[in-house]
């Protein structure tokens, strides 16, 4: 089979913009750790070239060339690299970079991570745009079946009412969820009811955590960052953080849009729903 069969090839990326591809992808810039995650996911990691300075997984692409970072993303870089195809998101002031790009003969898919649907919709795409189509399918059964398997132990059980915290600062202010996305997702389909899922703004204090007192509290962080919610000022006055119903899982989990995701639904349902998994999920055959 020659390697570019099948190729050019036109996609729909989540712009809406019509994306040709014309030779199987061998230099690929992927923007953001989501991106990165689900390209190595598929058996596209080996062709990754560049990577923003913050992407740390896995660890073999983390070392890859740098095109940008916080305060931006630079075309030259992403062009000296001899790219063939550049993978973003639209944060952080990547779509700029699709003009540009246009302009110098590479095509840019931009991914839109908004639910878990979305998530399965972009491994398949990526799975188009770069040859490896039977990976991305593979990798999305894959999913679903453990998706499926937590599924299947909490069937009738009653969501838990759940704060979780996705950041905070040193002014009394913590980030938590609102409306629907992919970490609602996450935490729904882990047995979680959101608190805060109405709310018109994604911070909140201590007494709108207080008043919609939570039955379990989970930290995206490490376990030293969930103890210390019981030294913030007035904190122990609310009920989950004075008897200890306070849990942290690692902010890859829950906070990066990619194949990692199915993993952060089984630890949180086993952390919300103890008495239903035991044993992990890998031991047992659902």
């Amino acid at each position: 089979m020659r390697a570019d069969e099948g190729f050019p090839r036109t996609l729909v990326d989540s712009l809406g913009r019509s994306v040709e591809i014309r030779h199987k992808p061998q230099r690929i810039v992927a923007i953001f750790a989501s991106n990165v995650e689900m390209l190595a996911a598929i058996g596209a990691g080996d062709a990754i070239v560049g990577v923003e300075a913050w992407t740390r997984y896995p660890a073999d692409i983390a070392a890859r060339a740098k095109v940008g970072g916080r305060l931006g993303f630079s075309v030259e870089a992403i062009a000296r690299l001899r790219a063939d195809l550049v993978i973003m998101t639209p944060a952080r002031q990547a779509a700029t970079l699709v003009d540009p790009l246009q302009r110098i003969g590479i095509p840019a898919l931009v991914l839109n991570h908004r639910d878990l649907v979305a998530v399965q919709a972009n491994i398949r795409l990526l799975g188009q745009a770069t040859g490896h189509e039977s990976g991305a399918e593979q990798l999305i059964e894959h999913m679903q079946a453990r998706l499926a398997a937590v599924q299947a132990r909490l069937a009738g059980q009653p969501p838990v009412a759940v704060y979780l915290e996705t950041g905070s600062n040193d002014r009394g202010s913590y980030l938590t969820l609102r409306g629907h996305n992919y970490t609602s997702d996450i935490l729904r389909l882990a047995g979680g009811r959101n608190l805060f899922a109405d709310s018109r703004l994604s911070q909140v204090g201590g007494e709108s955590v207080y008043h919609a007192n939570p039955t379990r509290i989970i930290v995206a962080g490490s376990p030293q960052q969930a103890a210390s919610l019981g030294s913030r000022p007035g904190w122990q006055s609310i009920a989950a953080v004075a008897e200890g119903r306070v849990d942290s899982l690692p902010r890859a989990l829950l906070l990066i849009p990619g194949p990692r995701v199915v993993e952060g639904v089984e630890q949180l349902a086993a952390l919300l729903h103890p008495e239903l998994f035991p044993k992990p999920l890998s031991e047992i055959t659902p």
